[in-house]
């Protein structure tokens, strides 16, 4: 398969998900379409080294994380509003309400979660990785992957049960 169409059908399609990722770590759509671009011009600067990557993908993944990180650490952000993460058309406006509220709850959750914690949660429940998958994209040995998904879990449930403790109240 050509360079350029093997861009096109392999790395074009993991836009939305380098997107959501990005968007997880930066906290900033602007930046996070940024990332995404930079990320692709990376891949794309690489082509010639495509048929030495065993997995393609995770190597995308791995890139925007990366970038990702690299522009947190010159400015401070703050996870963006649900509204930019999620489109509720369809709903019952109520379940919406608590379906937001749940879902920015938990992003609130996830933005205070040790960096390698928020993005192993983050490619496992919201994109639906494997652990080979996410063990490959971050460069780690698969224990590692199960044991801070295990902590974000435990982590996101014990804030969760807290707030709902507090408006039991």
């Amino acid at each position: 398969m050509r360079q350029d169409r093997k861009f096109k059908d392999m790395i074009i399609p993991l836009a939305d998900k380098l997107f959501r990722l990005a968007l997880s770590i930066t906290g900033n759509k602007q930046d996070a379409e940024d990332v995404v671009q930079d990320a692709m011009l990376n891949v794309w600067q690489k082509r010639n080294e495509w048929n030495r990557i065993s997995n393609l993908e995770g190597y995308c993944i791995r890139s925007a994380r990366n970038i990702a990180l690299d522009k947190i650490s010159l400015k401070d952000n703050q996870l963006g509003s649900i509204s930019e993460r999620d489109d509720f058309h369809g709903f019952d406006p109520e379940k919406a309400q608590e379906h937001g509220e749940r879902l920015e709850m938990i992003w609130r959750i996830t933005g205070h979660l040790p960096e390698k914690q928020r993005t192993i949660f983050l490619l496992r429940d919201m994109e639906g990785l494997s652990y080979k998958e996410i063990m490959e994209a971050m460069n780690i040995p698969e224990e590692q992957v199960k044991v801070n998904l295990f902590r974000a879990r435990q982590k996101i449930k014990e804030m969760l049960e807290a707030a709902d403790n507090y408006y039991k109240d």
